[in-house]
């Protein structure tokens, strides 16, 4: 049988009340393991962008407070968690041919406990097939509602059904929930939830919501709640950052709230993603330039250099007017290194629509790129578009598209060798163990001499060599000296 439950709005005090169904389950988890001698493990998998890996950490901190360990083998956890993503058809099957062996193991331990939720979920065919196809799974939800996992793992535990909610959408944020970070010295920090701008190929503004921003004054005291636990970068999140702030009481823009988040004792680095080229502000140029502490890196998603087509996404912006906003952009930060998204054969791409692309990526230069091949989704608007790109062509546009981004890639890592730099230390080379690895102000990777008491440290290195798209260093003086 299925609990299945479809609404929108959760009522004030709502992170004390989930605290309580916390609890709740750790006295569940405790009497199982009274019984079983064993204490019930978790693993939270994650698929799709950087919202689902930060929603991924408070999944599963709540899952360690109602009495979890966290167990890496998927085979070997009690309760599977898949948090989906719907961006790309192959986020989908993946996900199924997960579901696949859970249904193996379930059949041998019917006392495992299986999870699906996130973005995919929010999809009402999908949520429709778990419970007619996979009645294995326990639990099932969306996006609008992660905070109350703990609430609907307590029903599924009492009750042996599946529990299936699955919000519309909420015009509410829940703040103060725990959260596990998968690094102790850097953080992912929401500042919006949900998009306005219904590109014709997205499906996010359908399953993410509406945008709703945070309030000011909660993002600061989580930031100043990271410092205090070690964190030395943040990167601030929203499916468009540029948007902050519309529908808040306080009169504040994004470059407004950089500001104050510049001004928290011990944030080292200031990262954020993602602006949309369409309405990123001569103030925020402004800001990033003035910056000691925001890194000299955006991604600035392009995907095409074809105004024709950009007209049929629905970005709101031309070919000429990306290239103006690089310009001001560059004029006022040189050294600043440019990523992008490009989606080669949306419907309708010409070979000049294409070329256009191409000359875009000429012209700016990209340190990297991420690149797709479209996917049509259903629900979206040009998912019914008439005219699809043969596969052939598609497929022989975007190894052209691949061969040129790397050789202008492999050029732009190159440019900064012999300089020195400060890098991030975030692990141990996993070739080579007396290497780590550390992330420079632009986003590029370094790999250099060291162990793993440097791991979390901000430390100058000089950049040797270029390894194509990474760079060999070693430590180097504060002031640039051996």
């Amino acid at each position: 049988m299925t609990d299945n439950i479809r609404r929108g709005a959760e009522k004030p005090g709502e992170a004390e009340r989930q605290e309580g169904f916390m609890q709740k389950c750790a006295a569940l988890l405790d009497r199982r393991e009274a019984e079983t001698g064993h204490r019930m493990t978790f693993r939270v998998t994650t698929f799709g962008c950087q919202m689902n890996a930060k929603d991924s950490e408070k999944l599963e901190g709540i899952l360690e407070q109602c009495g979890f360990v966290r167990e890496d083998d998927e085979r070997k956890a009690d309760f599977n968690l898949y948090n989906t993503c719907t961006v790309r058809e192959n986020a989908s099957e993946r996900l199924y041919g997960h579901l696949g062996l859970m249904k193996s193991l379930k059949e041998k331990d019917p006392r495992r406990l299986v999870g699906v939720c996130g973005c995919m979920m929010q999809e009402k065919d999908e949520a429709e097939k778990m419970r007619s196809r996979y009645p294995y799974v326990d639990l099932v939800f969306g996006t609008h509602n992660i905070y109350r996992l703990a609430e609907l793992l307590y029903r599924t535990l009492t009750t042996g059904k599946q529990v299936q909610e699955i919000w519309d959408g909420t015009d509410s944020i829940v703040e103060d929930l725990p959260q596990d970070r998968k690094y102790s010295f850097k953080a992912g920090v929401n500042i919006t939830y949900g998009c306005n701008n219904f590109c014709s190929y997205c499906i996010v503004p359908y399953v993410r919501g509406r945008e709703r921003s945070r309030s000011p004054k909660d993002i600061v005291r989580e930031c100043e709640k990271l410092a205090a636990d070690g964190v030395k970068e943040v990167m601030l999140l929203g499916q468009n950052v540029n948007s902050y702030g519309k529908g808040l009481e306080e009169n504040i823009t994004f470059a407004q709230l950089l500001r104050e988040v510049e001004q928290v004792d011990g944030i080292r680095r200031i990262r954020f993603m993602t602006p949309h080229p369409k309405d990123l502000s001569d103030e925020l140029i402004e800001v990033m330039a003035q910056s000691e502490k925001i890194c000299r890196h955006l991604h600035l998603p392009l995907q095409s250099g074809s105004t024709r087509i950009l007209q049929r996404m629905n970005r709101r912006y031309t070919k000429e007017s990306y290239l103006a906003l690089v310009g001001r952009l560059r004029a006022a930060m040189p050294d600043l290194a440019l990523t992008t998204d490009i989606i080669v054969g949306f419907p309708g791409e010409t070979e000049e629509d294409f070329e256009d692309t191409l000359d875009v990526m000429r012209t700016v230069r990209y340190s990297s790129a991420f690149m797709f091949i479209y996917s049509p989704r259903t629900g979206t608007p040009a998912a019914s578009y008439p005219d699809q790109v043969p596969e052939n062509t598609v497929h022989e546009r975007f190894d052209r598209l691949l061969t040129l981004e790397q050789k202008i890639a492999a050029e732009e890592c190159g440019k900064d060798a012999g300089k020195v730099m400060d890098a991030l230390v975030e692990d141990m080379s996993p070739k080579d163990p007396g290497m780590v690895t550390g992330r420079l102000s632009s986003n590029l990777m370094v790999h250099f001499p060291g162990d793993a008491a440097l791991i979390g440290q901000i430390v100058p290195v000089r950049l040797l060599r270029s390894g194509g798209f990474y760079y060999i260093g070693e430590m180097a003086g504060r002031n640039g000296a051996d």
